[in-house]
């Protein structure tokens, strides 16, 4: 409560550094500290309280004010924080006004039940980019359990939807300096997986769902999205295109090889040119073939209004013919009447000539009457 009361007038603050300090019988300091949080409304990029010694009641009275009003948590090394705890800060990570970007629960002895937790609050979150975690004397104690709870989280195999609906934008990050003997060869399966993921979240965001749909789904299945119809075919082809740099990628990772933990990079999709254009062919003959009644009545109506469309080319051409034939029968006529008409007036003027001759000769006789004459 004093140390509320002596934050009471620190508007602006940005970081709260309580670190090393005693609050593992101090729950309800905790719950004064998340309230002040909330009623003044503070948004603080940092909250450190490493080495306090809080308890799972203590991270429970502080989970929801500092889940909502801070970027970064850092948590690390309160031994005494259990599962019991995680699934209470599981619960103010699934608020929709979760702010915290950062979660540092380095030092804390995780479990399965820890994992699964704090993989059921990753999975309603929208804001944490980053969670770290890392050994306590024999490690995080996460069996494949624990593993494939992250893993489901990062990437849900089961449908290509669930995919594509998994977290691709948080890291989780983690130090397993432990020694390989007597370490389940699964643990190192699942726990290569987790790291492949979230190296892949933070490395190529902006690729990370369709690399993890190509990584988790070989054959891709086509029949949810048989209600799209043909027009899916072009959707898909596109998709694939822009899916094709995975082929290429590469993270950084760690060999998971018993007593040989180094650093190496690996391709993010181990396949060839041919084998990724073959994949586009499965899945568009797959589409066609489940599809196969759609494209025969398609083709069908595609066919008739094929013909239709010839027929009524048909007859706009007979219409223009029948038309274009009329109009040379009258353009026809016209000069008929025209060449008429000329030739009665050549006729008139023909015999206006011969008129005229003939009035010349008579004239030109009495002419010569009357020069006889004299």
């Amino acid at each position: 409560m004093a140390l509320v009361r002596a934050l009471a007038n620190c508007t602006g603050l940005e970081i709260l550094d309580l670190s090393e300090n005693d609050f593992s019988l101090a729950a309800a300091g905790l719950g004064s500290l998340s309230h002040w949080l909330q009623r003044k409304q503070m948004n603080l990029k940092e909250i450190n309280l490493g080495y306090c010694r809080i308890n799972d009641d203590g991270l429970q009275a502080l989970a929801e004010g500092v889940a909502n009003h801070c970027e970064e948590l850092r948590l690390y090394c309160n031994d005494s924080i259990t599962a019991t705890g995680l699934i209470h800060l599981s619960h103010a990570l699934q608020s929709e006004s979760c702010r915290l970007q950062r979660l540092n629960l380095g030092a804390i002895r995780i479990g399965d039940d820890g994992a699964e937790a704090l993989a059921g609050g990753l999975a309603g979150n929208q804001s944490l980019r980053h969670l770290y975690f890392d050994n306590v004397d024999t490690g995080v104690a996460m069996t494949p359990i624990g593993w494939s709870a992250f893993s489901t989280v990062l990437c849900d195999t089961s449908s290509i939807n669930n995919t594509y609906l998994s977290k691709h934008t948080i890291e989780l990050r983690w130090d397993a300096d432990y020694d390989d003997e007597g370490v389940d060869e699964r643990e190192y399966i699942d726990e290569s997986r987790v790291l492949a993921y979230s190296r892949l979240n933070k490395q190529h965001p902006q690729y990370a769902a369709r690399c993890k749909i190509l990584m988790s789904h070989p054959h891709l299945d086509m029949k949810p999205f048989l209600h799209w119809g043909l027009k899916l075919l072009p959707l898909v082809v596109a998709w694939f295109e822009k899916a094709k740099p995975c082929t290429t990628l590469t993270i950084q990772t760690i060999s998971f090889i018993p007593n040989s933990r180094r650093r190496l990079a690996r391709r993010v999709l181990e396949e060839s040119a041919e084998v990724y254009q073959s994949r586009i062919l499965t899945a568009m003959y797959e589409f066609v073939r489940q599809r196969s009644t759609d494209v025969l009545e398609r083709r069908e109506a595609l066919l008739v209004a094929a013909y239709n469309d010839k027929i009524a080319m048909a007859e706009e051409e007979s219409k223009r013919l029948v038309n274009e034939k009329k109009r040379l029968l009258r353009d026809n006529e016209r000069l008929r009447e025209n060449i008429e008409q000329r030739d009665r007036k050549i006729a008139r003027r023909d015999g206006k000539i011969v008129k005229l001759e003939g009035e010349n000769k008579r004239l030109g006789n009495i002419v010569r009457s009357v020069r006889h004459s004299y």
